[in-house]
Formats: structure tokens, C-alpha cells, sequence
């Protein structure tokens, strides 16, 4: 089991982060029903403040000190997502065909690194959504995390269709 730094309230899910060394390694939605954590340490405490602006503010820029670690490809597909403009989104497709690839087996490892993401919000995994409606996230196709990526999506852009 995970050992959190610090657990804040979002309105659908609770945001769990995780440093070590000095950086953030992970960032990861908790159910509600998930305990709050006081930041332990000055990273997680300057984590929570941008999280919590975020919630207030979707145009916040993330300053974090990251441990990004990962394939090359899915390096890519992350990269990929931080190009994404906050209001905006793009299909799984989209990115395999950035990254020059369109067949089945591209298409699932660029859901594979969305779902694999360590580091959502700062990396918004949660902009890519199926090319026929919200898809999946963080590995979930129901409960809570899809409402969660429902929620950034709202909070983003104000427009995203919620389907069932």
C-alpha cells in the first residue's frame, strides 16, 4: 500500500501525492472515502497549493520537480498529452497517429501509457478520450475514476458531453 504525503478533497475523488528525494513520483485519484493527509514534508505541501489552485482554476501551470519514468514510448504518449491545451482533447487515435502509428497494436499501447501515467493532472491523461465518447482511465472503464475524468473534463472546458 501506497504511502501518501498528503490527500486532499476534489469534488468527485480525493488526490493522493506521493514524493521521494525531492520530487513528486506519484499523484494518483483515491475514492472519497479515502482519508485526508496533512502534507508531511514542504514538496507535498507546495503539490497540494497547485493541486488546489488547479481545482479552483484550470488555467493553472504546474512547477513541480518530477520523477517521469517510463518506455520511450510511453515518454511519447506523455508528451504527446502535455501538448494537449487545457480545453481541448484528442482521440487515442490521434495520438498513435502523431506518433506515427495508427494500427491496433499503437492504439492500445497509447491507452496503456494514458492508464499507466503516474503523475495525472500534471501530465492530463484525462484529455484523451475515446473516438467515440469518454473511454477509459486510469486502467477503469466504470466507478469512480471515470466520474473523476468526467469532472476534469467539466472543469476544463465546461462542455464535455457525460454519458452514462
Amino acid at each position: 500500500m501506497m504511502r501518501w504525503d498528503a490527500v486532499i478533497e476534489f469534488p468527485v475523488m480525493k488526490i493522493g501525492v506521493s514524493t521521494h528525494d525531492g520530487r513528486v513520483v506519484e499523484i494518483r485519484y483515491l475514492p472519497l472515502s479515502s482519508s485526508n493527509v496533512s502534507p508531511r514534508n514542504s514538496l507535498a505541501e507546495r503539490a497540494v497549493r497547485q493541486l488546489e489552485r488547479y481545482r479552483d482554476d484550470p488555467d493553472t501551470v504546474f512547477d513541480l520537480p518530477l520523477l517521469i519514468e517510463g518506455s520511450p514510448l510511453q515518454r511519447s504518449v506523455w508528451e504527446a498529452m502535455c501538448a494537449i491545451p487545457r480545453g481541448e482533447t484528442r482521440t487515442y487515435g490521434a495520438i498513435a497517429q502523431q506518433l506515427g502509428d495508427t494500427d491496433y497494436k499503437m492504439l492500445r499501447a497509447v491507452g496503456q501509457a494514458c492508464g499507466d501515467n503516474r503523475l495525472p493532472i500534471v501530465i492530463p491523461c484525462h484529455r484523451v478520450v475515446a473516438a467515440n465518447g469518454l473511454g477509459g482511465f486510469a486502467h477503469a472503464t466504470d466507478g469512480f475514476l471515470i466520474e473523476a475524468k468526467r469532472w476534469l473534463l467539466l472543469h476544463e472546458t465546461g462542455e464535455f458531453e457525460l454519458r452514462p
